[in-house]
Protein backbone atom coordinates (compact mmCIF):
# COMPACT_ATOMS: atom_id res chain seq x y z
CA UNK A 1 0.00 0.00 0.00
CA UNK A 2 1.70 3.39 -0.86
CA UNK A 3 1.72 5.98 1.68
CA UNK A 4 1.24 10.07 0.24
CA UNK A 5 2.25 11.33 3.91
CA UNK A 6 2.35 14.95 5.34
CA UNK A 7 5.04 16.22 6.86
CA UNK A 8 4.13 15.76 9.86
CA UNK A 9 3.39 12.05 9.63
CA UNK A 10 6.44 11.19 8.11
CA UNK A 11 9.09 8.85 10.60
CA UNK A 12 12.27 7.91 9.44
CA UNK A 13 13.36 4.10 10.25
CA UNK A 14 15.07 5.45 13.28
CA UNK A 15 12.09 7.05 14.74
CA UNK A 16 10.59 3.39 14.18
CA UNK A 17 13.37 1.89 15.85
CA UNK A 18 13.93 3.84 18.85
CA UNK A 19 9.98 2.99 20.82
CA UNK A 20 10.57 -0.23 20.76
CA UNK A 21 14.30 -1.18 21.47
CA UNK A 22 15.25 -2.40 17.67
CA UNK A 23 17.53 -1.52 15.00
CA UNK A 24 17.26 0.41 11.78
CA UNK A 25 18.38 -2.51 10.16
CA UNK A 26 15.75 -4.38 11.80
CA UNK A 27 12.67 -1.85 10.88
CA UNK A 28 13.99 -2.54 6.90
CA UNK A 29 14.21 -6.23 7.45
CA UNK A 30 10.86 -6.02 8.62
CA UNK A 31 9.47 -4.11 5.57
CA UNK A 32 10.93 -6.59 3.25
CA UNK A 33 9.86 -9.56 4.98
CA UNK A 34 5.94 -8.10 4.24
CA UNK A 35 5.43 -7.25 7.82
CA UNK A 36 5.12 -3.13 7.13
CA UNK A 37 3.74 -2.16 4.01
CA UNK A 38 5.96 -0.62 1.75
CA UNK A 39 7.39 2.92 2.21
CA UNK A 40 7.45 5.45 -0.49
CA UNK A 41 10.34 7.15 -0.89
CA UNK A 42 11.58 10.40 -0.89
CA UNK A 43 13.59 11.47 -3.78
CA UNK A 44 17.04 10.92 -2.71
CA UNK A 45 15.93 7.72 -1.78
CA UNK A 46 15.28 7.35 1.64
CA UNK A 47 12.50 5.61 3.09
CA UNK A 48 9.75 7.48 4.53
CA UNK A 49 7.13 5.74 7.43
CA UNK A 50 4.12 7.33 8.46
CA UNK A 51 1.89 6.37 11.21
CA UNK A 52 0.36 3.28 9.22
CA UNK A 53 4.21 1.74 9.71
CA UNK A 54 3.85 2.42 13.55
CA UNK A 55 0.77 0.82 14.05
CA UNK A 56 1.84 -2.02 11.69
CA UNK A 57 4.95 -2.59 13.89
CA UNK A 58 3.21 -2.28 17.05
CA UNK A 59 0.77 -5.07 15.71
CA UNK A 60 3.25 -7.76 14.76
CA UNK A 61 5.44 -6.96 18.23
CA UNK A 62 2.17 -7.67 19.99
CA UNK A 63 1.57 -11.09 18.03
CA UNK A 64 4.78 -12.48 18.38
CA UNK A 65 4.43 -13.44 21.75
CA UNK A 66 1.35 -15.34 21.42
CA UNK A 67 1.18 -16.89 18.14
CA UNK A 68 5.19 -17.02 17.62
CA UNK A 69 7.46 -15.01 15.56
CA UNK A 70 6.92 -17.11 12.08
CA UNK A 71 3.34 -17.02 12.49
CA UNK A 72 2.92 -13.56 13.02
CA UNK A 73 4.89 -12.84 10.34
CA UNK A 74 2.48 -14.96 8.23
CA UNK A 75 -0.34 -13.10 9.84
CA UNK A 76 1.21 -9.47 8.79
CA UNK A 77 1.92 -10.39 5.18
CA UNK A 78 -1.70 -11.55 4.87
CA UNK A 79 -3.09 -8.72 6.18
CA UNK A 80 -0.77 -6.37 3.85
CA UNK A 81 -1.52 -8.32 0.64
CA UNK A 82 -5.09 -7.70 1.72
CA UNK A 83 -5.66 -11.00 2.13
CA UNK A 84 -7.69 -10.73 5.26
CA UNK A 85 -9.59 -14.13 5.77
CA UNK A 86 -6.09 -15.95 5.26
CA UNK A 87 -4.45 -13.66 8.10
CA UNK A 88 -7.85 -14.56 10.26
CA UNK A 89 -7.37 -18.42 9.81
CA UNK A 90 -3.90 -17.92 10.87
CA UNK A 91 -5.19 -16.12 13.88
CA UNK A 92 -7.57 -19.40 14.69
CA UNK A 93 -4.96 -22.38 14.18
CA UNK A 94 -2.80 -20.47 16.68
CA UNK A 95 -6.17 -20.73 18.90
CA UNK A 96 -7.18 -23.72 18.18
CA UNK A 97 -2.79 -25.10 19.16
CA UNK A 98 -4.00 -22.95 22.23
CA UNK A 99 -7.11 -25.46 23.11
CA UNK A 100 -5.41 -28.10 22.33
CA UNK A 101 -2.47 -27.81 24.93
CA UNK A 102 -4.99 -27.05 27.11
CA UNK A 103 -6.93 -30.21 26.73
CA UNK A 104 -3.34 -32.09 27.54
CA UNK A 105 -2.55 -30.43 30.79
CA UNK A 106 -5.86 -31.35 31.37
CA UNK A 107 -5.83 -34.64 30.71
CA UNK A 108 -2.27 -35.05 32.00
CA UNK A 109 -3.68 -33.24 35.50
CA UNK A 110 -6.87 -35.76 35.68
CA UNK A 111 -4.63 -38.94 35.00
CA UNK A 112 -2.17 -37.72 38.12
CA UNK A 113 -5.55 -37.01 40.12
CA UNK A 114 -7.24 -40.41 38.92
CA UNK A 115 -3.56 -42.45 40.00
CA UNK A 116 -4.23 -41.70 43.49
CA UNK A 117 -1.61 -42.46 46.24
CA UNK A 118 0.20 -45.91 46.11
CA UNK A 119 -0.30 -47.64 49.53
CA UNK A 120 2.39 -48.43 52.02
CA UNK A 121 1.47 -52.69 51.51
CA UNK A 122 2.08 -52.86 47.94
CA UNK A 123 5.70 -54.30 46.77
CA UNK A 124 8.50 -52.50 45.33
CA UNK A 125 9.22 -54.54 42.77
CA UNK A 126 6.11 -56.76 40.41
CA UNK A 127 6.41 -58.69 37.69
CA UNK A 128 4.56 -58.65 34.37
CA UNK A 129 2.02 -60.49 35.10
CA UNK A 130 1.09 -59.61 38.54
CA UNK A 131 1.61 -55.67 37.30
CA UNK A 132 -0.84 -56.56 34.52
CA UNK A 133 -3.44 -57.81 36.19
CA UNK A 134 -3.58 -55.39 38.55
CA UNK A 135 -3.69 -52.70 35.75
CA UNK A 136 -6.49 -54.91 34.39
CA UNK A 137 -4.38 -55.72 30.92
CA UNK A 138 -2.56 -58.01 28.90
CA UNK A 139 1.20 -58.44 29.89
CA UNK A 140 1.60 -58.01 25.95
CA UNK A 141 0.48 -54.25 26.20
CA UNK A 142 2.96 -53.88 28.96
CA UNK A 143 5.46 -55.42 26.63
CA UNK A 144 4.29 -52.70 23.80
CA UNK A 145 4.36 -50.12 26.13
CA UNK A 146 8.07 -51.11 26.57
CA UNK A 147 9.19 -51.03 23.29
CA UNK A 148 7.38 -47.70 22.71
CA UNK A 149 9.62 -46.13 25.88
CA UNK A 150 6.78 -46.13 28.30
CA UNK A 151 8.25 -48.33 30.76
CA UNK A 152 11.62 -49.62 31.61
CA UNK A 153 11.59 -53.11 33.48
CA UNK A 154 15.19 -54.36 34.14
CA UNK A 155 15.55 -57.85 34.25
CA UNK A 156 16.29 -60.37 36.88
CA UNK A 157 19.87 -61.67 36.04
CA UNK A 158 18.79 -65.13 36.89
CA UNK A 159 15.69 -65.68 35.31
CA UNK A 160 15.81 -62.73 32.49
CA UNK A 161 12.25 -62.39 33.62
CA UNK A 162 10.93 -58.54 33.37
CA UNK A 163 11.40 -56.89 36.98
CA UNK A 164 9.58 -53.61 37.47
CA UNK A 165 9.91 -51.10 40.54
CA UNK A 166 7.91 -48.49 41.98
CA UNK A 167 8.92 -45.93 39.27
CA UNK A 168 8.05 -48.63 36.87
CA UNK A 169 4.81 -48.99 38.26
CA UNK A 170 4.00 -45.43 38.43
CA UNK A 171 4.89 -44.79 34.52
CA UNK A 172 2.49 -47.79 33.86
CA UNK A 173 -0.06 -46.52 35.88
CA UNK A 174 0.00 -43.15 34.17
CA UNK A 175 0.17 -44.52 30.91
CA UNK A 176 -2.83 -46.33 31.37
CA UNK A 177 -4.83 -43.12 32.57
CA UNK A 178 -3.89 -41.89 29.19
CA UNK A 179 -4.49 -43.97 27.20
CA UNK A 180 -8.07 -44.54 28.94
CA UNK A 181 -8.12 -40.63 28.18
CA UNK A 182 -7.86 -40.91 23.86
CA UNK A 183 -3.80 -40.44 24.06
CA UNK A 184 -1.39 -42.31 21.68
CA UNK A 185 1.92 -43.69 22.72
CA UNK A 186 3.85 -41.23 21.26
CA UNK A 187 1.88 -38.42 22.97
CA UNK A 188 2.02 -40.21 26.22
CA UNK A 189 5.77 -41.38 25.86
CA UNK A 190 7.34 -37.53 26.55
CA UNK A 191 5.06 -36.78 29.28
CA UNK A 192 6.68 -39.88 30.73
CA UNK A 193 9.63 -38.17 30.38
CA UNK A 194 8.57 -34.90 31.73
CA UNK A 195 7.84 -37.20 35.29
CA UNK A 196 10.87 -39.07 34.80
CA UNK A 197 13.24 -35.77 34.67
CA UNK A 198 11.01 -33.93 37.27
CA UNK A 199 11.87 -37.01 39.55
CA UNK A 200 8.36 -38.27 40.48
CA UNK A 201 4.83 -36.85 40.10
CA UNK A 202 5.31 -34.46 43.26
CA UNK A 203 8.29 -32.36 41.76
CA UNK A 204 6.02 -32.72 38.17
CA UNK A 205 3.32 -30.29 39.74
CA UNK A 206 5.51 -27.47 39.79
CA UNK A 207 6.39 -27.82 36.01
CA UNK A 208 2.17 -28.13 35.12
CA UNK A 209 1.82 -25.73 37.22
CA UNK A 210 4.48 -23.30 35.30
CA UNK A 211 2.84 -24.97 31.98
CA UNK A 212 -0.56 -23.85 33.06
CA UNK A 213 0.86 -20.24 33.95
CA UNK A 214 2.42 -20.05 30.42
CA UNK A 215 -0.88 -21.21 28.48
CA UNK A 216 -2.43 -18.34 30.27
CA UNK A 217 -0.29 -15.56 29.41
CA UNK A 218 -0.17 -17.09 26.06
CA UNK A 219 -3.99 -16.33 25.94
CA UNK A 220 -3.84 -13.08 26.84
CA UNK A 221 -1.33 -12.46 24.39
CA UNK A 222 -2.88 -13.38 21.59
CA UNK A 223 -5.89 -10.82 23.30
CA UNK A 224 -3.37 -8.25 22.91
CA UNK A 225 -2.03 -9.08 19.72
CA UNK A 226 -5.46 -9.16 18.41
CA UNK A 227 -6.34 -5.41 19.44
CA UNK A 228 -2.81 -4.26 17.95
CA UNK A 229 -4.19 -5.76 14.64
CA UNK A 230 -7.83 -4.43 14.91
CA UNK A 231 -6.11 -1.28 15.44
CA UNK A 232 -3.82 -1.78 12.14
CA UNK A 233 -7.02 -3.08 10.27
CA UNK A 234 -8.32 0.23 11.36
CA UNK A 235 -5.55 2.76 10.37
CA UNK A 236 -5.54 1.05 6.68
CA UNK A 237 -9.27 1.69 6.60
Amino acid sequence: MGQNPQNGDRLRPVDLARGHGLSTQAIRNYEEAGILPAADRTPHGYRVYTSLHAAALRAFLALVPGHGHRTATSIMRAVNEDAIEEALRLMDESHAQLLDDRRTLQAVESALRDLGPTTASEPGDTFIGPLAGKLGLRPATLRKWERAGLVRPRRDPRTGYRVYDDADVRDARLAHQLRRGGYLLEQIAPLIAQVRAAGGLEPLEAALCDWRGRLSARGRAMLTGAAELEAYLRERG
